[in-house]
């Protein structure tokens, strides 16, 4: 019996998430062996540089999707926030599974709520939309570039004599089982998520027909619907992960709704848009025109040409 190799990082989180979907395909393939292979990429490696500096679309996938490219593993499981919008040629994104919560959440050192932090405090993030939309909301804050995986980032904060608390997203940390460490689940209106945000994502190669057959029940099509709505929108304003934008669709009845969110560095400009439809791709294409004409564009630019020099 030829056995299924599942890719993932090595973080405890990317095989929290592995494991779930081997549990998964475990139970409704009892005769199939699937085993994990654990990989570090890029992102894994780099810790001491921004994610901006570093510049990197794949940063935290590429090393998995050569190996899927290869065929060194049958398929890959993501958190669908560090997936490109772009794949490379002969792969795609097969299943998109169940959204958990797409919020992000305020872990504080002594519990204090994001909006009744003392003046100048310092939040840890490495996030430029947290930091950007935190900015608009808080313009006192100070943020302290924080990387690493959730343990590190956690230790970081206990650590710190500075450091007030840091924003994560609210799925890793359930993930994790830190529902206690949680101060506040942060608003949309305050921080609208990541695109993709809570979603695991299984990509495979495009010719693969055997394994996106086996996948096809793991696909959860209303959160498939919302999140190619949400990377339509990144993809058309042409954003990777490391620019102000956020995205969050909902879907009721067949239904898309779509809000979407693009802020300069300093959170001074933030310009927000809100679209509906039937179809994810045109969703997220109109609704990306519509912040354009807003002028999205302009700050978009400003904030690449602004990274450039940098590096």
């Amino acid at each position: 019996m030829k056995t299924i190799k599942i890719g993932t990082r090595e973080s405890k989180l990317a095989l929290w998430q592995a494991e779930s979907v081997k549990k998964q395909l475990e139970q409704i393939y009892p005769d199939k062996k699937f085993v994990l292979a654990p990989m570090k990429t890029k992102g894994d490696k780099i810790l001491d540089v921004p994610l901006p500096k570093i510049g990197d679309k794949g940063l935290f996938t590429r090393e998995l999707e050569q190996a899927l490219l290869t065929a060194e593993i049958d398929m890959a499981v993501h958190s669908l926030k560090d997936l490109p919008t772009q794949l490379p040629p002969g792969l795609e994104s097969a299943v998109f599974c169940r959204r958990e919560d797409p919020r992000d959440v305020f872990l504080s050192k002594d519990g204090t709520l994001l909006s009744e932090l003392p003046e100048g405090s310092v939040v840890g993030t490495s996030s430029l939309r947290r930091k950007a939309l935190l900015k608009y909301f808080r313009p006192d804050l100070v943020f302290e570039d924080l990387r690493g995986n959730l343990e590190t980032r956690w230790r970081k904060l206990q650590e710190s004599p500075t450091i007030a608390g840091i924003v994560l997203a609210a799925a890793g940390v359930l993930r994790l089982g830190w529902q206690d460490r949680i101060t506040e689940y942060v608003a949309e209106d305050v921080l609208l998520p990541a695109v993709g945000q809570g979603v695991i994502a299984i990509e495979t190669a495009t010719d693969r027909l055997d394994i996106k057959e086996l996948l096809k029940p793991l696909n959860h099509l209303e959160t498939e619907l919302a999140v190619r709505a949400e990377r339509s929108f990144l993809r058309t304003l042409e954003g990777g992960c490391q620019v102000p934008i956020g995205a969050l669709a909902t879907v009721n009845n067949g239904q898309i709704s779509l809000k979407g969110i693009v802020a300069d560095l300093d959170g001074k400009a933030l310009l927000e848009t809100s679209h509906e439809g039937h179809d994810p791709e045109k969703v997220g294409v109109e609704a990306a025109e519509k912040i354009k004409s807003l002028g999205a564009e302009a700050i978009l630019q400003e904030i690449k040409r602004q990274q450039n020099v940098e590096r």
